[in-house]
């Protein structure tokens, strides 16, 4: 009799410390350098919620914005280091590691954000997605349209040669530095979260940026110019670490990617919507927002900028292109 009742009582905790274990809660770490206003930030808390409760509490995701866990370049090593777990990132970044994910960098190779978004769903996209997760072990689980980049300055720009002698901040990437240094500007990288004081203390004399990071980080306090440029459709990534992604069931890989596009795509809707609103919005505020010459800018960075240089692909570059 005391050795089945012991025989029991064991069992029961075995039974016990199982149930346990599947309840038990993992604490995860996601972080960006965005401010708390922007939809990159409000929807990695949607996102971050929604896999709480989809997972039944297994998975308590703390959200860092605003440089608070480090710098972008910080953040792309915690992810290595397994400091951090999901960060929200670009592509340029992406392409330190594999070089050829950079050609989505590559100014004017996208014609609007619904050319991205297309990118997105492609076999190119699926092919250097791959490529990334085969040299780092990390999983892009969604695609974000960031926005579509341009210049401020405190000077009038209109064509390539009016950024002649420049001194613009750009970031500390290589495939942002191809249209500023096409048309003789000289560029600055200064950390994104330094940008306004070196404007303001005129360190620098431009920067360029999406509309809604002009307005998010307020540049256009310290500008008095915005030119049109659309140079760079950009668009960031939410990459979910090595170890967090062997570890996850493909149970739970499904929910995390399932919530994780969702979140991509209302931040898509958010930003399309905010931008379309604010060159009135920036006119009203007294600062000169004009077109410029795309083609000439095209041009000269087609003339002037190798893909070999950057360690890009023509032929990927030639694929998204094509992509309608």
């Amino acid at each position: 009799m005391k050795f089945t009742l012991r025989g029991l009582i064991g069992a029961a905790a075995v039974l016990m410390a199982s149930t346990l274990a599947s309840h038990a809660q993992t604490t995860l770490k996601w972080a960006h350098v965005y401010e708390t206003s922007e939809p990159f930030h409000t929807e990695s808390v949607w996102a971050a919620e929604e896999i709480n409760k989809r997972t039944n509490g297994r998975y308590k995701i703390d959200v860092y914005p605003a440089s608070q866990l480090g710098k972008e370049a910080d953040l792309n090593q915690g992810l290595k280091l397994g400091t951090v777990d999901i960060i929200v990132s670009g592509s340029s970044f992406a392409a330190r590691d594999y070089p050829r994910i950079g050609v989505t960098y590559y100014p004017y190779i996208f014609r609007n954000p619904e050319h991205l978004i297309a990118y997105t769903k492609s076999d190119i996209f699926k092919e250097l997605a791959k490529g990334y997760e085969d040299a780092t072990g990390n999983h892009i689980a969604a695609v974000t349209y960031y926005g579509t980049r341009q210049t401020t300055s405190n000077k009038e720009i209109k064509t390539c040669a009016d950024m002649q002698g420049l001194k613009i901040r750009v970031p500390d990437v290589p495939a942002y530095l191809a249209m500023p240094r096409a048309c003789g500007a000289n560029t600055a990288p200064i950390a994104f979260a330094e940008v306004y004081l070196a404007l303001q203390n005129g360190t620098v004399e431009a920067q360029e940026n999406p509309l809604t990071t002009i307005e998010a980080k307020k540049f256009y306090e310290v500008q008095s110019n915005i030119a049109l440029t659309g140079h760079i459709v950009d668009h960031l990534n939410t990459l979910i670490s090595k170890q967090l992604w062997s570890s996850l069931s493909d149970e739970d890989k499904q929910i995390f990617t399932e919530v994780m596009m969702e979140a991509a795509e209302r931040a898509t809707k958010k930003v399309q919507e905010r931008e379309a609103q604010l060159v009135q919005e920036f006119k009203d505020k007294g600062i000169k927002v004009n077109e410029v010459d795309k083609a000439d800018f095209e041009k000269n960075v087609l003339e002037k900028v190798s893909f070999e240089e950057f360690g890009y692909d023509k032929a990927d570059w030639e694929a998204i292109r094509a992509i309608q």
